[in-house]
């Protein structure tokens, strides 16, 4: 089971990459606008997305060595 676990999160990580660079890409669309709490919340978010890839990037690498 672990070894199946792990490739779903595997592709799940791999989503939340393409998240981020696509909330990257929306927060450099107002980083020079006069409304930086656009761009604060999007950092924010971008930010929450990393943190969230590297926690999974951790349970993977935990859960294959259970394997």
């Amino acid at each position: 089971m672990p070894t199946s676990d792990v490739a779903e999160l595997s592709t799940i990580s791999a989503q939340l990459d393409d998240l981020a660079r696509r909330v990257e890409a929306v927060g450099d669309h107002y980083r020079n606008s006069p409304d930086s709490a656009v761009t604060n919340d999007v950092d924010l978010a971008e930010r929450s997305l990393i943190a969230a890839r590297r926690a999974l990037a951790r349970a993977a690498r935990a859960l294959a060595e259970l394997s």
